[in-house]
């Protein structure tokens, strides 16, 4: 009985341990958010087996759009989503692959209706050569960035102005060769479409979002979606003194945006 605690108690330490690596080695954007003057929280996509975590926790009633949850993040909320709450069509289909009318009436609503493409031929085509999220739990969230719930994080996004858009996009190219995938992208999609474009989210890369106009009265008018990878996260949150952030192209930009404090660094 000694010898099974004393297994017991080692395994129990050595997880406790590895988590504590897990969480020391997890990102942290304080100096990036600090450098750029970014006064909207950082909103995570999470793909989560239990919602207990993300509380507290608002749902969508039918065809609410996930943006329009915007104040409630800037509150510290989090939206749920699961198969059979998830708001809008748009959000059923990109999140959960939930088609709510047949294919060819889909075409028709966005072509005829809408006006997003030339011709129905043209938006078979986009349609065919996108594909949904495929959700590995129960439960989807959209909140406020959270370190302890990494393993659960698929994207993350910064509401920006176009001032920090640009240095954001700087951030993205800082580490990019010619020949690698492009670190900064602009699909063309619906808003929550956007939340998670990537092909690969191992790839360090970035997408530009919140171009759809039809969930942009949410939204500030000067405010942008700049979404990016795990790998890309990790890779703004590193820039250092060496790095643009701390040169004077930037504290010239804020000198003329009158940010005193930061004048003088």
């Amino acid at each position: 009985m000694y010898l099974k605690n004393q297994e017991n108690c080692y395994h129990l330490k050595k997880q406790t341990r590895a988590h504590s690596i897990m969480k020391d080695n997890t990102p942290d954007p304080t100096t990036l958010i600090k450098r750029i003057d970014l006064t909207t929280p950082l909103i995570g996509f999470y793909d989560a087996p239990d919602p207990e975590p993300f509380k507290p926790l608002v749902r969508p009633k039918q065809r609410d759009c996930v943006f329009s949850f915007y104040k409630n993040w800037l509150k510290g909320d989090t939206l749920h989503l699961t198969r059979d709450q998830y708001g809008c069509g748009g959000a059923g289909h990109w999140m959960w692959g939930i088609r709510p009318r047949s294919r060819k009436e889909f075409i028709k609503f966005l072509v005829d209706d809408e006006g997003l493409k030339a011709s129905h031929e043209l938006m078979e085509k986009w349609i065919d050569s996108t594909k949904p999220y495929k959700a590995k739990h129960a439960h989807l969230f959209l909140g406020p960035y959270r370190k302890d719930l990494w393993e659960y994080t698929k994207t993350i996004t910064f509401y920006v102005n176009p001032d920090q858009l640009s240095t954001l996009m700087i951030g993205a190219q800082y580490h990019s060769a010619p020949n690698d995938p492009s670190p900064v992208i602009a699909p063309f999609g619906s808003g929550c479409s956007e939340l998670q474009p990537f092909e690969n989210v191992e790839t360090p890369q970035a997408a530009i979002g919140a171009t759809d106009i039809a969930m942009r009265h949410h939204l500030p008018s000067d405010i942008l979606a700049f979404t990016v990878t795990k790998p890309m996260f990790r890779r703004l949150c590193e820039l250092d003194e060496h790095s643009f952030l701390f040169k004077p192209f930037l504290l010239r930009l804020k000198r003329e945006r009158d940010f005193p404090e930061t004048a003088e660094e």
